[in-house]
């Protein structure tokens, strides 16, 4: 006997027979909480609110200590693995982003776009 699976689509419930079914759905949800910028999963123990449960589930790791990640070389821990991987690339030396302007390495994307901006004489920060 198949069990139908509900869920809740804005007001009206939809069900599915198979979850194959409905994991196929679930980025009609995915793409309306980007458009509308919806933030439907909210932190029980803070005000914090995310546009999905991966999110919520990784910011809960702040309220329950869980830490997954602890790097041998200084002992350091990390609740999200990213985080992880970016902090390894400090004992590694690694540093695979180069600036075409004045060829500055970083071990970090972000940074190196971040030094971008002093070529560009880019300010998008105002102070009020």
């Amino acid at each position: 006997m198949k069990h139908k699976k509900e869920i809740e689509i804005y007001e009206e419930p939809i069900t599915f027979s198979r979850e194959t079914y409905h994991v196929k759905h679930e980025p009609i949800h995915t793409h309306h909480i980007t458009r509308t910028g919806e933030k439907p999963y909210q932190c029980s123990q803070c005000d914090k609110a995310f546009s999905n449960n991966v999110n919520l589930t990784r910011h809960r790791r702040i309220h329950t200590g869980e830490m997954s990640y602890q790097c041998s070389l200084c002992d350091k821990v990390f609740s999200q693995k990213g985080n992880f991987k970016r902090h390894q690339k400090i004992h590694s030396g690694e540093k695979p982003y180069q600036c075409s302007i004045c060829e500055k390495v970083f071990s970090l994307k972000c940074i190196l776009t971040r030094h971008h901006k002093i070529h560009t004489d880019e300010k998008p920060y105002v102070c009020n």
